[in-house]
């Protein structure tokens, strides 16, 4: 499959090389078709990798992923173009962080609201499906980092999306019984605010090898 992934940080970088690695023609999106970030990655990835402006990456692939960071990915993905994502799975993985009062951040978008309602709302031809941000970004690649049965959970107004998303996740490593559907795009409003929960689990481990399990 062609896949796009908006955003050079480190969960971008680490999704895109994990879908390489399965044998997908990846495509990092970046401000910057000439970025020296694109380039590095380019070269750690190896065959099956490109490099291309956001607009680029998101016209030459069938599925892209919002890696970028959460309180500016409106704006990317306006760079992206609508035309351009229109009929298109979007894996959103942003979170709005706020770092604008310091360490720890807060949320730029909460409560009755959330980053994956906006997408959806301002892209409403786009398949929006809220996924992977409830962990760091070498547990969205490598699950098996963690012992024992832990969850993923993924949200959208699609279900054929959803479906799509999850299909990936397992090929990804994830178990089908480790994903959890909470329903509509709405439910991004949880999977973002888990965010207060995550730092304060992060402080007291020490790392961010964690996950949470859904036991019933």
């Amino acid at each position: 499959m062609r896949i796009g992934v908006l955003g050079t940080g480190a969960v971008g970088r680490a999704i895109a090389t994990r879908l390489v690695q399965l044998g997908h023609e990846v495509t990092m999106g970046s401000r910057s078709a000439d970025g020296e970030a694109l380039k590095e990655w380019i070269a750690e990835a190896g065959e099956g990798a490109k490099g291309a402006d956001f607009a680029t990456a998101a016209a030459d692939s069938e599925l892209l992923f919002n890696c970028t960071a959460g309180i500016s990915s409106l704006a990317a993905l306006d760079s992206a173009g609508a035309e351009n994502l229109a009929g298109k799975t979007l894996v959103d993985v942003a979170v709005p962080l706020d770092f604008s009062a310091g360490f720890p951040p807060s949320l730029a978008v909460c409560n009755d609201d959330s980053l994956g309602e906006q997408i959806q709302a301002a892209f409403p031809e786009t398949r929006v499906v809220k996924a992977l941000n409830t962990v760091n970004s070498a547990v969205m690649v490598d699950p098996g980092r963690i012992r024992g049965d832990h969850s993923i959970f993924v949200c959208g107004d699609d279900a054929a999306a959803k479906a799509q998303v999850s299909a990936l996740l397992e090929a990804i490593g994830w178990p089908a019984e480790s994903i959890v559907d909470l329903g509509g795009i709405e439910a991004a409003r949880g999977t973002e605010m888990y965010l207060p929960l995550w730092l304060r689990l992060y402080g007291h481990f020490g790392d961010a090898d964690f996950n949470i399990s859904v036991a019933r």
